[in-house]
């Protein structure tokens, strides 16, 4: 699989967000276990210590635990966690900057529901 790395983040942290957006969706269950740090070494051309620092970011976020012998699996409640911490971060950091940029473009609310509606009828 061929992945394009953005030069204006570290790969450890677009790895966790892989990860993270993998939890979210649904790729990986609760109790699942993560593949393995040689394996998405090898898979994706890291170094395993790339891979190791992403998932002990999982960790300290207690999203992923580290079973002895076994590797790293995905916590328990870790997609309540998740999405509890993404929708917070939303609210709290990037709805405001949304909002400030559509006073900007003189976008309304009405404006926006519109086209999200429009939107969904096209995608349908």
């Amino acid at each position: 699989m061929q992945v394009h790395w953005d030069d204006t983040q570290p790969i450890y942290l677009q790895l966790r967000d892989r990860v993270l957006n993998m939890i979210l969706d649904g790729s990986l269950d609760e109790g699942e276990a993560l593949p393995s740090v040689r394996a998405v070494s090898a898979e994706y051309k890291l170094n395993p210590i790339t891979v190791s620092k992403a998932y002990q970011l999982l960790v300290e976020s207690e999203l992923a635990e580290k079973r002895r012998g076994l590797g790293m699996f995905v916590t328990e409640g870790a997609k309540e966690k998740l999405l509890k911490d993404e929708r917070e971060q939303f609210l709290t950091v990037e709805w405001p900057a949304l909002l400030r940029r559509m006073e900007r473009l003189q976008i309304s609310l009405d404006d926006l529901v519109s086209a999200a509606k429009q939107r969904e009828a096209t995608d349908e």
